[in-house]
C-alpha cells in the first residue's frame, strides 16, 4: 500500500519537498540577509498552513480556533527560549544571522502533516472532522514557533540597532 501512495503522489510534491530541504539547509549555514527578508520564510509556511486548512477543513470557528490555540501554545516557548541570533554587518538593513535546525524541522513537520492528511483523506474522507482539530493544532503549533521567531528576531534587531536620531 505505501508503495502506491509514494507513486500516486504527483510529481510536483517531490519538488515541493526538494525545495523545502534545500531551504532548510540554507537555514543551517550563518548568513547576511535583509531585515526585510526575514520575513518571507514565516509567511510563506503561514500561508501554505492556512490554505491547507481551508482546503481540507474550511476556515471556520473550530478550525480557526485549534489554529490560534496552537499558535499561543508555541509562542510562549519561542519566546522566551529563543536565543539571540543576530549580529551586525556593514550594509544598512542588513544583519548577520546565526544558523539553525528549527526552520528544516518546522518546514518537514508542516511537510510531513499535510502530506498525511492529505493521504488518510483521500483513503478515507469521512475522517476529516476526527482530525480538523488536531491537524489543525498543529499547524498553529508550528506557525506560532515561526511567527513567534520572527518577532523575536525583529524584536532583538530593534534592542541591537535602534534607531538613529535624523
Amino acid at each position: 500500500m505505501l508503495i502506491q501512495i509514494l507513486s500516486h503522489t504527483p510529481l510536483y510534491v517531490w519538488a515541493i519537498l526538494a525545495f523545502l530541504v534545500w531551504r532548510g539547509v540554507a537555514e543551517m549555514r550563518e548568513r547576511e540577509i535583509a531585515l526585510s527578508r526575514m520575513a518571507v520564510l514565516p509567511l510563506a509556511m503561514l500561508v501554505l498552513s492556512l490554505h491547507d486548512i481551508a482546503l481540507k477543513f474550511g476556515l471556520g470557528p473550530a478550525s480557526l480556533g485549534a489554529w490560534f490555540a496552537g499558535c499561543l501554545a508555541a509562542a510562549l516557548p519561542a519566546w522566551r527560549f529563543g536565543r539571540i541570533r543576530i549580529a551586525a554587518v556593514t550594509a544598512p538593513g542588513r544583519v548577520l544571522v546565526r544558523g539553525s535546525l528549527a526552520p528544516l524541522f518546522l518546514m518537514m513537520a508542516i511537510f510531513v502533516t499535510r502530506y498525511a492528511t492529505s493521504v488518510m483523506l483521500a483513503l478515507q474522507p469521512a475522517a476529516a472532522q476526527q482530525v480538523q482539530l488536531a491537524v489543525c493544532g498543529l499547524y498553529g503549533l508550528f506557525n506560532g514557533w515561526f511567527i513567534c521567531r520572527l518577532l523575536r528576531l525583529a524584536a532583538d534587531c530593534a534592542r541591537s540597532f535602534p534607531a538613529r536620531p535624523a
